[in-house]
């Protein structure tokens, strides 16, 4: 086994090994989750937090981990005993972001069971961790019906495996560790609220911090036994620390003005439910062990507060994570200072207190938390010319960006047909989840049965196999996988119109509050987004396909508009990234959606070049969808006839809203569909 980097090597960060120490003092703080740019030692530091977990006693031979005094009465292994067992070291387990369902909650054999009566069960990931820690890297790549196994097993504290009336439960009550990149998308609400603390990390712009990092990692690299061996001693100083902060957990006292300032905090920041407030007490209660102390005080409380409240208090994926300091300093200082801290309590300030982790030692300098800073507010927007009646504003040249309108729950637009892509919520799929279409002989692993099918097959042989009694002779040939229908998430390609005729104030603000619109509902049916803009000469990819849907919402509000209209340059760009995405990931079906008034300006003939360009898209069959941004009491419907060319659906902004009386739900038109114009 290689050795791991050693807990305390790891350079600042001083956030995060707060919050990592706090879950090993107290599990039921509820774990957390470390979101950071690629290259900061997330990983690294949730890795070597094991060396630091006290050992676990547990059942000699048990699978599950069942604690010798209060075995699980449950468990498959069992029924055990009380008794002695012995101690091994606590687990931190690894969640790999591909992993199947049989590899986390564990695979039952289906066969045994319907020909033996045998509940034989091979064990999980849910499994190994519990009573340890379960690490998810980049959880927010996480499939969705994985994540929702999680949710459900950290809710109730156990797992259940079912599988056609067959069923095994066992116990999984694990502290959840998450670390992921929010350029790469968000999380789920309820797999955010899951996590009892969240922390951002950043690399320091410190030159003498980054050198020391620097300066350890090729130390390691070197030779990882020696330098884990340098920091030994305060690695055990640690432990120590730790397991005498467990011992003194019980003791600590949460006064009532600790309580009364937590609940106002949760008030005051408008956080949903009451989770929060019991994590900040539970937070606030470990900070006082912690630091050494038997009663909870005020900074307590605030530093629970900001570890506990930032993930809670967004409302949409749009929305920066982060509290406003100063309005938590002013709610704590309203209602009350807390406690005051006993004569007989160590000093905060000394070698036992304060809530910060321990120096990394006299060779490494220390990089303090990162700043949370509070959205800047938006500068005051210049005067936009205004619309003329025929459609063009004032002046041809670049105008600023406007703001978006505010987003409306829209229509869904799906993707005709059955796919097979990634699970999601948009189009119908052939999935592992969802309802039974069917079934077919399994390649590979059964991993979903179906029953009748199976029985089906097997009737026919029951003689020849000899049977005799009540039970069903079965044979592997005999097994029929379920075929199921469920939904997909797409890779839905903005194509956004940002020339002068789009540049009137209100209507590009009733544009891009479409588009947010859109993107909100890409993001709650798990989709791939990509952005594309086009104005003047030529198009560009503001932003390349990628699951960070509120990347795409940075791009769209800063998008400044003026110029010709190339609309061919933004279906051709739009052409190139699909062929390119296609190769990547087949599997994943696009969904074309322009957002246009339909004109075409600049260079030789651009209405022949942006239809030559559209029927390129029909050829390929790419579902598409036009949003007819044209107003005025004049219409020329030009994007309805773009629309066709492409063999897509318009649909007016106004359409758009899933409360229009134009119906909830609008399939788009693919190839083939009516729209399509016959050469």
């Amino acid at each position: 086994m290689s050795t791991p980097y050693p807990f305390t090597a790891v350079v600042g960060q001083d956030d995060l090994r707060l919050a990592l120490l706090l879950n090993a003092v107290s599990p039921a703080v509820g774990g957390v989750l470390v979101r950071g740019e690629k290259g900061t030692a997330k990983s690294t530091a949730v890795r070597a937090l094991s060396a630091l977990l006290p050992e676990v006693e547990v059942v000699v031979g048990c699978r599950f981990s069942c604690a010798p005094g209060a075995p699980d009465p449950a468990c498959p292994d069992g029924p055990h005993e009380t008794g002695p067992g012995s101690s091994r070291p606590a687990r931190v387990v690894e969640l790999p972001v591909g992993a199947s369902e049989d590899r986390l909650v564990g695979a039952l054999d289906i066969e045994r069971a319907l020909a033996e009566g045998v509940k034989a069960f091979e064990p999980g990931l849910l499994a190994d961790a519990n009573r340890g820690v379960l690490y998810v890297d980049e959880v927010n790549l996480l499939h969705d019906h994985l994540v929702d196994l999680l949710l459900d097993a950290a809710a109730m504290g156990s797992s259940y495996v079912e599988r056609e009336g067959v069923s095994v439960r066992h116990a999984a009550r694990f502290l959840l560790v998450g670390t992921m990149n929010p350029e790469e998308g968000e999380l789920r609400p309820q797999l955010l609220d899951r996590f009892g603390l969240t922390v951002e990390v950043a690399a320091s712009r410190e030159p003498d911090l980054r050198v020391e990092v620097v300066r350890r990692r090729l130390a390691y690299d070197d030779d990882p036994a020696a330098f884990a061996a340098r920091w030994a001693d305060e690695e055990d100083a640690l432990r120590a620390r730790v397991v005498a902060a467990r011992a003194l957990l019980p003791e600590v006292r949460l006064g009532d003005a600790a309580l009364q300032q937590i609940a106002a905090t949760c008030a005051a920041f408008e956080v949903d439910g009451m989770r929060a407030d019991i994590v900040m007490a539970r937070t606030a209660t470990t900070l006082a062990a912690w630091a050494g102390r038997t009663v909870v005080l005020a900074e307590d409380v605030r530093q629970a507060a900001l570890l506990a409240l930032p993930h809670r208090r967004r409302r949409n994926p749009f929305d920066a994570p982060g509290l406003d300091e100063e309005k938590l300093d002013d709610t704590l200082e309203e209602f009350g200072g807390g406690d005051d801290a006993p004569e007989d309590d160590p000093d905060p300030d000394g070698p036992g207190g304060g809530g910060q982790p321990p120096q990394d030692g006299p060779e490494g300098p220390q990089d303090g938390p990162a700043d949370t800073a509070e959205e800047s507010p938006r500068p005051e927007e210049p005067a936009q010319p205004e619309e003329g009646q025929g459609g063009r504003p004032a002046g041809s040249g670049e105008q600023s960006p406007v703001r978006a309108a505010e987003p409306f729950r829209t229509k869904m637009l799906s993707v005709p047909g059955l796919g097979e892509g990634a699970a999601g919520r948009r189009s119908r799929a052939r999935t592992d989840h969802g309802r039974t279409t069917g079934s077919r002989r399994p390649r590979g692993a059964l991993t979903k049965l179906h029953l009748a099918a199976t029985v089906q097959a097997a009737a026919p042989h029951q003689r020849a196999r000899g049977r005799s009694g009540r039970g069903l002779v079965v044979r592997r040939d005999d097994l029929r996988q379920a075929t199921r229908e469920g939904r997909e998430g797409n890779l839905v390609l903005f194509v956004v119109d940002a020339s002068g005729s789009m540049a009137a104030r209100q209507r590009m603000s009733a544009v891009k509050g479409a588009v947010l619109s859109l993107l909100l509902d890409a993001y709650q049916r798990r989709d791939k987004v990509g952005l594309i803009t086009f104005r003047g000469k030529d198009a560009t990819v503001a932003l390349p396909p990628t699951s960070s849907v509120d990347a795409a919402a940075v791009r769209l509000e800063s998008l400044p508009t003026g110029g010709r209209t190339p609309l061919s340059a933004g279906l051709l760009k739009a052409h190139d990234v699909l062929r390119v995405e296609r190769m990547r990931d087949p599997a994943r079906r696009p969904l074309l959606v322009v957002v246009t008034d339909g004109r075409a300006t600049g260079g030789p003939d651009p209405v022949a070049l942006g239809t030559r360009a559209a029927r390129l898209h029909a050829a390929e069959g790419t579902a598409s969808v036009v949003v007819d941004c044209e107003s005025g009491p004049v219409r020329l419907g030009l994007a309805g006839a773009l629309a066709g060319e492409l063999g897509g659906t318009a649909v007016t902004l106004d359409e758009l809203r899933a409360d229009s009386i134009a119906g909830l739900v609008r399939d788009v038109q693919g190839a083939s569909g009516a729209h399509r114009r016959v050469a």
